[in-house]
């Protein structure tokens, strides 16, 4: 009876031993859903439109399974200094994140000069070839992808004449700074010039010279075009404040502007570019190769209306556009 309770006691211990081994092992080994990525995100400066895109983008890495148990994101934002840019991305590159993330052109441009290594991922921008970020949208070659959010010019022009079809010359503001701005308003003239409308560009080095150089454009145009620019975008309040007692319409790009009082836009959801932005990154978190994530071109968009800002410039909005197009603000 003694060996018999000594051999069960010796299989008990074995059995614990074995179990032990085998649960150490499992810690040991930390499965692909449990293990801790890193993503940096590097926005350029804070005005809602970007904002909702890095809203977008930690939304839908959450979507993705990425929240905070398993991956560590930090989040930089350099306020529109170039010199922050640069200290900013070499940061995110030494803190040895798996992907980086630039939202906007100079952010991306940044985190591109400060790695050939970390896969960086496009956070929505306008002409990623002319901001020389890649060759290839189709097969990007180093390590960048991401999204581009070409905006919907030629549709723009065709709102433009729909809602104010007097309007004759128009005025683009933007700033000189931007590559990606210079290369949407050289798009949108050419769409208004063939459609018989004259365009005059006013370009600003910073939001400095923004309210002056509104109150200009009001003496000399019908109508005033903001691309999908930074620079006037962390300003855009004070476009409308100077336009709307001149009884100038503003039209711009992004659904954020229609909302801060621009009459309409061919706007794209911001926030949705985020998400899509964050698609990308899972992929290649993941384990895909960049070249194999091919850039995702976002070229359409939706007619986006702020009735409220048509109420107070007397403009009329045709009936038929009214059922087909979002609105962002109601009348008071």
């Amino acid at each position: 009876m003694k060996n018999k309770a000594l051999i069960g006691t010796l299989i008990g211990l074995v059995v614990l031993v074995a179990g032990a081994l085998y649960f150490n092992g499992k810690k040991e080994t930390t499965s692909p859903e449990n293990k801790v990525v890193k993503v940096g995100i590097l926005q350029f400066v804070t005005h809602e439109a970007l904002d909702e895109i890095e809203k977008g983008i930690e939304d839908g890495l959450a979507d993705a399974g990425y929240d905070g148990s398993n991956v560590k994101l930090t989040v930089l934002n350099a306020e529109g200094d170039q010199s922050k840019i640069q200290t900013m991305s070499k940061k995110l590159v030494s803190d040895k994140n798996d992907v980086v993330i630039g939202i906007a052109t100079p952010a991306a441009q940044g985190l591109a000069a400060a790695t050939l290594e970390i896969p960086v991922v496009m956070g929505a921008i306008s002409d990623p070839i002319g901001a020389k970020l890649v060759k290839n949208l189709k097969k990007p070659e180093a390590n960048i992808t991401g999204v581009s959010n070409q905006v919907p010019l030629k549709q723009t022009v065709e709102l433009i004449q729909k809602i104010t079809p007097n309007v004759k010359k128009i005025g683009v503001l933007y700033s000189s700074s931007e590559d990606n701005s210079v290369s949407q308003v050289k798009t949108f003239k050419e769409y208004a010039e063939a459609a018989g409308l004259t365009v005059e560009e006013f370009a600003v080095p910073s939001t400095n010279e923004i309210k002056t150089t509104v109150g200009v454009m009001a003496g000399k145009v019908d109508a005033i075009f903001v691309s999908q620019d930074n620079t006037i975008a962390s300003a855009f309040p004070t476009v409308i404040s100077e336009a709307t007692p001149a009884k100038i319409p503003v039209y711009s790009s992004v659904d954020t502007m229609v909302k801060q009082g621009s009459i309409a836009s061919v706007a794209q959801s911001q926030y949705g570019l985020g998400t899509e932005t964050a698609k990308i990154a899972v992929k290649l978190l993941a384990g895909k190769k960049v070249v194999d994530v091919p850039v995702n071109v976002v070229n359409t968009g939706t007619p986006t209306l702020n009735l409220q800002a048509a109420k107070d410039l007397g403009i009329t909005i045709p009936s038929d556009l009214l059922d087909t197009a979002d609105i962002a603000v109601k009348e008071k």
